[in-house]
């Protein structure tokens, strides 16, 4: 049986392996599309800060959540 946190890391990987690089809400967003259960942003931060296949590329500035700009990360794959 696999783990809630293995799945969500593989399906992080496979997303950013398709799409290159992506900031942490378009990451959430993703997620919480292709599964029922979803995940929090803590959850997805945990899991992107601590599994050694991400790594953090930079910073988007100009996001806009509820009315109010946010600064959030930019991940990849990283190199082998």
């Amino acid at each position: 049986m696999m783990s809630r946190t293995m799945r969500l890391r593989t399906e992080i990987a496979t997303y950013l392996g398709n799409v290159g690089e992506a900031n942490t809400t378009d990451i959430l967003d993703h997620v919480n599309q292709r599964f029922r259960w979803g995940a929090t942003m803590n959850q997805l931060g945990n899991v992107l800060a601590r599994d050694r296949r991400f790594v953090k590329v930079g910073f988007d500035e100009g996001t806009d959540i509820g009315g109010f700009r946010m600064r959030v990360c930019v991940w990849s794959i990283a190199a082998a």
